[in-house]
């Protein structure tokens, strides 16, 4: 009987340290998910390599299963802290409840939450127009952010 434990150590030991989990996910019915990201990103093939190796680990004779591997993806939600760090310096979205979405610059992270830099444009006082002004902001994981990459084509 497969284990989502059982899985974890396999592709834990399948990866090299520039690669990390991102979820795993084991159905009822033995279909197998597994999301990798990479410091540097992750390509296709070596989503493939991950994949036979996982399918050298498993038998077929004792499990049926299906199995998909797949990197994080642009646009996803980060869903660990690794992800966080990647990302420093990057430009994200960040969403908490049901307030407005964020734009700013992913400056720092730790244990508890993470600063980004956002940058608005205001009208001050002593100007007609409005001006740029860039604040830093705490956002605490407890607080349960949604936060992405921002694709940019520029």
């Amino acid at each position: 009987m497969l284990s989502k434990e059982y899985i974890e150590n396999i592709v834990r030991n399948a990866l090299t340290e520039e690669f990390f989990i991102v979820d795993i996910t084991l159905s009822k019915s033995n279909e197998i998910e597994v999301v990798i990201d990479g410091d540097h990103g992750v390509s296709i093939q070596q989503c493939v390599d991950l994949s036979r190796s996982i399918e050298q680990a498993l038998n077929r004779d004792e499990d049926d299963f299906e199995l998909s591997v797949s990197s994080a993806g642009l646009g996803k939600a980060f869903r660990v802290y690794r992800q966080y760090i990647k990302n420093i310096g990057k430009e994200v979205e960040v969403a908490v409840s049901e307030n407005k979405p964020v734009k700013g610059i992913l400056k720092s992270v730790d244990e508890q939450g993470f600063e980004i830099e956002v940058t608005t444009l205001e009208k001050l006082e002593e100007k007609k127009k409005k001006v740029a002004v860039t604040r830093t902001q705490r956002v605490e994981f407890a607080s349960k952010p949604t936060v992405k990459n921002i694709i940019s084509f520029k």
